[in-house]
C-alpha cells in the first residue's frame, strides 16, 4: 500500500571546520565572493557582518543568489549525488535541484563565514515508514505490481520536503458504506 508522494532535502552545512576537498572548495569560493559582492550593499565597509548588511538593506539577501554562481561548477561535479547521503545499499541518493544559501560571513574573519548547500530529490513514491527509516520507489508502478525499492535512514539534515498522500480508493469506498 503507497502512501504518498515525497520530495526529500539535505542541508550540508559548510564551513571553517569542513573537512572534504568539496566543502573547502564552495567555503573558499563563497567567501571570495561575498568579499566582492558585498561591497555593493556595504559601502565604505560600515558593516562586518552579513546578517548586519541584510537588517541596514535587505537587497542584501541577493547575495544568497549572488553567490550561488560561483560555487554551481563545484555542485555540478558532484552528478546530481548527494555527497553524504546513502541508501541501506550503499548508493548514494540523487538529487534534482540544488540550493545555495549563505548563512552568515564577516569581511575581515574568514572562520565566521557559514554556507549551505540544500539538495531536493525528485519526487519518490513512498510505500511505507520503518521507524527511522522510509522504504521509498522511485518506479511510477501501480500499486498492485512489483516496484524496484530503497531504504533511506532519516538523519540529521535530512527532511521530508513535500508530502502528497494517495488516496485509496478501496478505503473510501469501504468508508462510505
Amino acid at each position: 500500500m503507497f502512501r504518498g508522494k515525497i520530495k526529500l532535502v539535505y542541508k550540508q552545512e559548510i564551513d571553517q571546520k569542513s573537512e572534504s576537498g568539496f566543502e573547502k572548495a564552495i567555503f573558499q569560493a563563497s567567501y571570495h565572493e561575498f568579499l566582492l559582492k558585498s561591497q555593493a550593499y556595504n559601502p565604505g565597509h560600515r558593516f562586518k557582518t552579513f546578517s548586519r548588511m541584510k537588517e541596514v538593506d535587505g537587497k542584501a539577501n541577493s547575495l544568497h543568489y549572488k553567490l550561488s554562481f560561483s560555487v554551481l561548477h563545484l555542485i555540478e561535479k558532484l552528478n546530481n549525488k548527494m555527497p553524504f547521503i546513502r541508501d541501506n545499499l550503499g548508493n548514494k541518493l540523487s538529487f534534482e535541484t540544488p540550493r545555495f544559501e549563505l548563512i552568515e560571513s564577516h569581511i575581515e574573519d574568514i572562520s565566521l563565514h557559514k554556507v549551505a548547500v540544500y539538495y531536493e530529490t525528485e519526487p519518490f513514491t513512498l510505500v511505507e515508514f520503518m521507524g527511522e527509516y522510509l522504504l521509498l520507489s522511485n518506479s511510477g508502478k501501480a500499486e498492485n505490481e512489483l516496484a524496484e525499492t530503497f531504504v533511506v535512514r532519516m538523519q540529521p539534515n535530512l527532511s521530508i520536503l513535500y508530502y502528497q498522500g494517495i488516496t485509496q480508493p478501496q478505503i473510501r469506498s469501504i468508508a462510505g458504506h
